[in-house]
């Protein structure tokens, strides 16, 4: 379903608007100069760079124009130095323009292949352009980041992803209710595929996608569930409360992670005093 959706065109993609008009100017004038595309996952790096090769280069033209290579395939110092470098060294004849070298998940790439990348970027910027994509700029080595134009691409905001997933919804006629999308929202953070993922899975499951679905499906503790332990955390004695929470969490199988993550955000809303928030807080901060 990932697949099926991916936008095919610079129009089609929902997000970073800024980003996608600077890269259309570049195309448009013909300037395109080497990117670094970093962010977070299923956040539109891959789909932007694709659609903008998609512009580029004809459909029979795409094979011997682009180059794409992920972590899946192998991208140790022998591959820059054997068919990257002669992939970019070959001129294209009878077509004027650049080819196109996309390295996704840039960032799994060793040093020592960082290292040799950047002499064939320098080498041949005349007949081809560079692009990297990768989750975490950190691990990109700083030579390589001074020869590209970078860009971040950020988590997906509910206002974006909403009516993308209302069409996906209407295309495949899902079931599913306004609680259901707002879960749907809240568990994915801002990561489209993951959003898309849950959907699919959901749907497949239980036929129906309603906000119980949904946590039930991720095994994510439900918001009444938090309730009831807090309830039970601040007004039962411990071992009763103990007792509940315990029995809870096999029933369910929850992750303690979550809870601590759930109850920390619930912490935040119920009204105590300063002082016994932030004791609270510095408690599960200890787990």
């Amino acid at each position: 379903m990932v697949e099926k959706y991916r936008p095919q065109t610079l129009n089609d993609l929902i997000s970073h608007q800024d980003i996608l008009s600077t890269i259309q100017k570049f195309i448009s004038e013909d300037r395109l100069p080497h990117l670094l595309l970093y962010g977070p996952p299923g956040t539109g790096k891959t789909s932007t760079i694709l659609a903008c090769a998609k512009q580029l280069y004809k459909d029979k033209e795409f094979g011997s124009m682009v180059l794409e290579l992920n972590a899946s395939d192998d991208r140790g110092i022998d591959i820059v130095r054997g068919p990257i470098l002669s992939f970019a060294s070959t001129r294209t004849i009878f077509k004027k323009g650049f080819k196109l070298v996309i390295l996704d998940e840039a960032d799994a790439m060793t040093q020592d292949a960082q290292n040799a990348l950047r002499r064939v970027i320098e080498k041949f910027t005349e007949n081809t352009r560079f692009c990297l994509i990768c989750n975490y700029l950190s691990k990109i080595i700083p030579a390589l980041q001074s020869r590209c134009t970078r860009f971040r691409f950020g988590p997906l905001t509910p206002e974006l992803m909403v009516p993308r997933l209302e069409h996906v919804v209407e295309e495949e006629k899902v079931d599913i209710s306004e609680d259901g999308m707002k879960a749907l929202v809240t568990l994915s953070s801002g990561d489209m595929r993951r959003a898309l993922n849950i959907l699919q899975s959901t749907n497949m499951a239980f036929g129906k996608v309603t906000e119980e679905t949904v946590y039930t499906c991720t095994g994510h503790p439900l918001k009444s569930d938090i309730a009831n332990i807090l309830d039970w955390m601040l007004n039962q004695d411990f071992t009763t409360a103990y007792r509940n929470i315990t029995e809870l969490k096999t029933l369910k199988g929850l992750a303690l992670h979550d809870i601590l993550t759930e109850i920390h955000l619930f912490v935040h809303r119920v009204d105590f005093p300063s002082s016994v928030r932030i004791h609270l807080l510095t408690k599960m901060a200890d787990i």
